[in-house]
């Protein structure tokens, strides 16, 4: 595959014009689009997508059976003891009809023999040789018996498209025959780190270097969200191979990720290189953090497309590691969901009562929060300590994102705000 060779297709108008993260993520989702089917086996299946909605192609079950180990008997027969007819075991079928003064062995999951219309549990019988004596409270009609179509009747869904294929969801799509399972096909992601400054986290830094963290931060967060991660590395600061490796990039994979270089130095080449390489939509992002923020588009030629081609997501994220992932949990995160066709990814937007004071700015501000809930079931915030952009730790415990919009007083403690919750809150029921 290679990239389509058009001239510079940078869109009109003043890229670098900062724009609200609603309009970032409305163009970034413009952009982004579902890539196609794969049939994986049962046992690849789990974390992936399901493509087609998985049906049932019969009533489930498909015959009344019992839901308890015991003797399968006829509710308002009165009769003291019972003659024991066989045994009806799970996975057979036995050619015996229980009639008054009569029963039959059954095992959880078995049919039930014609005749019979309630189960009774082995604990509440006495059983003597070939009869069964019947305690306990009357049986009733269906009791401990499960209907057929009692789980899901011919023809209903029982897990929607774009469901991610959990433990549940996947037991569903074998129960009905669903193999080999129909899944989205992943995005192919490359992961960037540019500038000389970085160095490989086994090595000692020297003077003026540091270990790089973002590509593993990504890297993480990339798969967490089912992405196939295919190329992670580190380019120098040199426009001539900074930018033979984005072209191969851009041909080989769905999405690139670059992390550093798209702010305004001289050095910050992946800014600079981009017009020539893909359409650039934008360059800023109006938040706190994460504000040089660059996205940008590429035509690929894909034989294996029914047009030809696809299209590649570029995304220029900021080099400190805080702005590096609010970009990705904001704008990367959507559009991997989106090309996975997944249903109910966006998260949770709750009103929670802030704890203490928090300066305001021009931008939106994410700060990272924890997020408890109260005896009365209320939620409340408190960030995670210092917020600087550098400061990676102040991700660690945090279960949301406070939503700050620009304004000139600070956000006071006791205020009510909304937060986008990243985990459920300590406390949730």
């Amino acid at each position: 595959m290679k990239t389509v060779s058009r001239p510079d297709r940078t869109l009109p108008g003043d890229i670098d014009l900062p724009r609200s993260p609603a309009e970032v993520l409305a163009i970034v989702l413009e952009n982004a689009a579902p890539l196609g089917v794969e049939h994986v086996a049962l046992h690849r299946a789990p974390g992936r997508t399901l493509a087609h909605a998985a049906t049932a192609p019969e009533d489930q079950p498909p015959f009344a059976a019992a839901t308890m180990d015991g003797f399968a008997v006829i509710a308002d027969d009165g009769s003291p003891w019972r003659e024991i007819l066989a045994d009806q075991m799970a996975g057979h079928v036995i050619d015996v009809e229980v009639t008054p003064g009569t029963a039959v062995r059954i095992t959880t999951g078995a049919p039930m023999p014609p005749g019979a219309d309630a189960v009774v549990p082995v604990e509440e019988t006495d059983v003597s040789e070939d009869h069964v004596i019947i305690g306990g409270d009357p049986a009733r009609p269906g009791q401990y018996i499960r209907l057929p179509g009692a789980d899901a009747r011919r023809g209903d869904t029982v897990v929607s498209a774009g469901s991610l294929l959990g433990p549940a969801e996947l037991g569903l799509v074998a129960g009905v025959g669903l193999v080999p399972v129909p899944v989205s096909r992943r995005p192919r992601v490359t992961i960037i780190a540019t500038g000389d400054e970085l160095v490989e986290p086994g090595t000692v830094p020297g003077p003026g270097q540091i270990r790089d963290s973002n590509r593993f931060s990504l890297l993480a967060a990339a798969r967490a969200e089912g992405a196939d991660v295919r190329w992670v590395g580190h380019a120098p600061d040199d426009a001539a191979p900074l930018a033979a490796l984005l072209r191969d990039r851009i041909a080989a994979d769905d999405i690139v990720i670059t992390s550093g270089g798209v702010s305004m130095g001289e050095r910050d080449l992946v800014k600079a290189l981009l017009p020539g390489l893909a359409t650039v939509h934008l360059r800023r992002v109006s938040m706190r953090p994460g504000k040089p923020f660059t996205f940008a588009t590429a035509a690929v030629a894909d034989p294996g497309t029914e047009t030809g081609e696809r299209t590649t997501l570029i995304f220029g994220l900021p080099g400190n590691p805080v702005s590096a992932l609010a970009g990705f949990e904001l704008f990367i995160r959507p559009a991997i969901a989106t090309m996975l066709g997944r249903i109910g990814w966006e998260r949770p937007r709750v009103t929670v009562t802030l704890g203490h004071q928090i300066p305001s700015g021009d931008r939106t501000d994410y700060p990272r929060a924890i997020v408890t809930v109260g005896p009365d079931a209320s939620l409340s915030a408190t960030t995670t300590g210092g917020q600087a952009s550098s400061r990676l730790a102040s991700w660690l415990g945090a279960n949301a994102l406070l939503v700050l919009p620009p304004r000139e007083h600070p956000y006071a403690a006791g205020e009510r705000i909304d937060a986008l919750l990243l985990g459920p809150p300590p406390g949730a029921g």
